[in-house]
């Protein structure tokens, strides 16, 4: 694997084109892999791992899943980009708005970073403010004006933001404490006037699991919107992965409120390069061509990601969420069982399906709700674990800032291997 790494470290950047796929925070040589299927990754040398990585979040039916391969593959017989619309982009469209209150129309791009920066964009451009308001340890792609105090990669290399991002870039992005809805009061109580929006993680998962707290995203709905401001929810690793309407199904839909805009990536685009950004329609019509704010993106609505998308959404139903919760229960239990009785110091926290767990004695302690809590975790006893489970072939996010994704091609059997791994590993 070694010499794999280091030719690719010769033509580009740290040998990886994602920082923590780089194992920077983890040490080692990252896995190279070759093919995937179902719950399982193998290697170029050949060695197979059970994946709880998922793409990072995408492979909720599981890798390679049959149909999904198939529609890609009709799609690509028919071309693999024409710079045109296509019919599938509306019918995916169509099922994006099905699933989720409060979407009117959808504008499809190809990354998630592309849509959160669209939707910024849009905010400012809809409500003629500049000000944005997020949250340390939210992570919503690498755009300028968003690596402000990001968790996720930046967390994992210890940047407080990136160089070459200009104080400029900076200048109007507010960063403040998740799950303090005093503080946003606060602000928005000395500079509401200025403030276009608020963008959060829909359930943080880039600074380890942190779930929003009881009425905190309802709340931020309520503070933005008796200002005149709007709030953004990004879904992009939540949507249609926690439930099938994404974390706004698990809370808006039954609390009765909806963001202004969403952002989807991931699971929506069923692997391929491929996010959205959606809400009411009357925001949406801002955007080019209707509209003044301009966005656009060549390969946006490719009919390949778009099938990919089609497929995986159609076939993610109850029975499949059902299933996925059904396991994440089961390793959840399994984890802290494991680790409880060799008296390693942990918490494992939960949003939905999703997982991690905060080593050291300060997170043992109580409940991590917010990124400084988050950064006073044991990254070094997280690396002992991660690489134990790497030994026994159980592959997971090399980054303690990260969530475990399982999928519905885990089942009995992936539980009981990991049952067996992490018993293990939790004697390090």
């Amino acid at each position: 694997m070694s010499t794999y790494f280091s030719q690719a470290k010769a033509v580009m950047p740290g040998g990886v084109s994602s920082p923590v796929r780089a194992y920077g925070s983890v040490g080692g040589t990252p896995v190279f892999v070759k093919s995937a299927s179902g719950a399982y990754v193998t290697d170029v040398d050949g060695q197979e791992y059970l994946d709880l990585v998922g793409s990072w979040g995408p492979a909720l039916l599981g890798h390679a899943h049959l149909e999904v391969v198939e529609r890609v593959r009709e799609a690509a017989s028919r071309g693999l980009s024409f710079g045109a619309p296509t019919v599938g982009e509306t019918e995916l469209a169509e099922l994006i708005i099905a699933r989720i209150g409060g979407v009117e129309k959808v504008r499809f791009t190809s990354t998630g970073t592309e849509a959160t920066m669209t939707a910024i964009r849009l905010a400012r451009g809809f409500t003629s403010r500049e000000v944005i308001i997020k949250f340390a340890g939210c992570y919503h792609g690498h755009s300028d004006a968003l690596l402000a105090e990001a968790g996720s990669g930046v967390a994992t290399a210890g940047l407080p933001g990136s160089a070459g991002v200009t104080a400029g870039a900076a200048s109007d992005t507010i960063v403040l404490p998740y799950n303090d809805l005093e503080k946003v009061r606060e602000v928005f109580e000395t500079r509401g006037p200025e403030i276009a929006a608020i963008i959060t993680e829909a359930a943080a998962a880039n600074m380890g699991v942190v779930a929003p707290g009881a009425g905190f995203n309802r709340g931020l709905s309520e503070i933005a919107h008796s200002h005149g401001a709007l709030l953004i929810q990004d879904e992009v690793l939540t949507g249609f992965r926690v439930s099938d309407a994404g974390w706004w199904g698990l809370e808006g839909r039954v609390e009765g409120w909806t963001p202004d805009l969403y952002c989807f990536g991931k699971v929506a685009g069923g692997g391929m390069p491929l996010a959205a950004l959606g809400g009411r329609a009357e925001i949406m019509d801002h955007l080019a061509p209707l509209g003044p704010v301009y966005q656009a993106g060549t390969l946006s609505g490719n009919p390949l990601a778009v099938a990919a998308g089609k497929a995986t959404l159609s076939l993610a139903d109850g029975a499949v969420y059902y299933h996925i919760d059904s396991l994440a229960d089961q390793l959840a239990e399994i984890t802290t069982g494991a680790l409880n009785a060799a008296g390693v110091p942990h918490r494992l926290q939960r949003a939905g399906s999703l997982m991690s767990v905060f080593f050291g004695e300060q997170p043992a302690a109580a409940p991590i709700t917010n990124y400084g809590e988050a950064q006073r975790q044991d990254t070094a006893l997280f690396t002992q674990f991660f690489h134990s489970m790497l030994d026994q072939h159980v592959l997971l996010p090399p980054s303690a800032f990260e969530a475990w994704f399982l999928s519905a091609a885990h089942g009995p059997a992936e539980l009981d291997r990991l049952s067996e791994a992490i018993k293990k590993a939790a004697r390090f």
